[in-house]
C-alpha cells in the first residue's frame, strides 16, 4: 500500500486543515463542513492524476482539438455520517462517479472498550472500477477496514484509494500491515502521532460528525 501525506507539500490544503483543527473556528459548523468539502475536492484532483486517460477529438466552434479525458469508472464510497461533506467534495469534481454508503459506529462495552459495527450498505457493482473510500478521521483503522470488507461483497475494484483528512500513525501502520497490495493507496491530509485512552486522535480536531452536524445522544 502506498501512503500519500499531502500536507508535506505546502498548499492551500494546510489552511483548511488548520481551520478544522482550530477550536474557535470549528465552532462555525457551516465553515467546518465546507472545509471538509474543500479537502475532498483537493484530494479528488490529486487522485485524478493517477487515472488512465484517453484522447478524444472535440469539435469547437472553429475546428477540432485533441483532449485527454479520464477513462476510469469511479465509485465514491463513504462512511456515514461525518463522511457526507467529504463525499460531496469528491463528487463535486468527479462528475460521473457512482456512489456507495456504509454505516459504521462504535458500540462501547465499557468506558474505554468498544466494538465497531456495520449496519447499512448501499453500493453499485464495484467489479473492475476505481473505488475511493472516504472517512475524514482514521483513528484505529477499524472502521475503514470493516467498511472496505463490506464493500468488497459488491465486487472487486481494479484500484482502491482510501482517503482521510487526519489519521493516526497507529491506524496507518495497521492498514499497511493488512493491505500490502500494490493496488491500494492511502491518501491523508495530515498524520498525528498518537491516540488517547478513548482511541481519539491526538491532537486531532474532536468529533468530526458532531462538529459538522451537531452532537448526538
Amino acid at each position: 500500500m502506498e501512503i500519500k501525506h499531502l500536507v508535506k507539500e505546502n498548499s492551500l490544503l494546510s489552511r483548511y486543515v488548520s481551520e478544522m483543527r482550530n477550536i474557535q473556528i470549528q465552532k462555525d459548523s457551516l465553515r467546518f463542513r465546507r472545509n471538509i468539502e474543500r479537502v475532498g475536492e483537493i484530494m479528488a484532483y490529486e487522485i485524478s492524476k493517477t487515472f488512465d486517460y484517453k484522447t478524444e477529438e472535440i469539435r469547437t466552434p472553429l475546428g477540432c482539438c485533441s483532449c485527454s479525458l479520464p477513462g476510469e469508472q469511479v465509485v465514491i464510497g463513504t462512511i456515514l455520517r461525518a463522511g457526507l461533506p467529504f463525499h460531496q467534495g469528491f463528487l463535486s469534481y468527479l462528475d460521473d462517479a457512482e456512489n456507495a454508503f456504509v454505516s459504521a459506529y462504535r458500540k462501547y462495552k465499557d468506558r474505554l472498550n468498544f466494538d465497531i459495527f456495520i449496519e447499512y450498505i448501499a453500493s453499485p457493482d464495484l467489479t473492475g472500477k476505481t473505488l475511493i473510500l472516504a472517512d475524514p478521521m482514521l483513528a484505529t483503522g477499524g472502521s475503514m477496514e470493516l467498511a472496505f470488507r463490506a464493500l468488497l461483497t459488491k465486487g472487486q475494484p481494479r484500484h482502491i484509494h482510501l482517503t482521510s483528512i487526519i489519521a493516526s500513525q497507529q491506524a496507518i501502520d495497521y492498514l499497511e500491515s493488512i493491505y500490502p497490495q500494490s493496488n491500494i493507496t492511502l491518501w491523508v491530509a495530515d498524520i498525528d502521532p498518537e491516540l488517547d485512552e478513548h482511541s481519539y486522535i491526538v491532537p486531532g480536531l474532536g468529533d468530526a460528525g458532531d462538529l459538522a452536524y451537531g452532537e448526538k445522544l
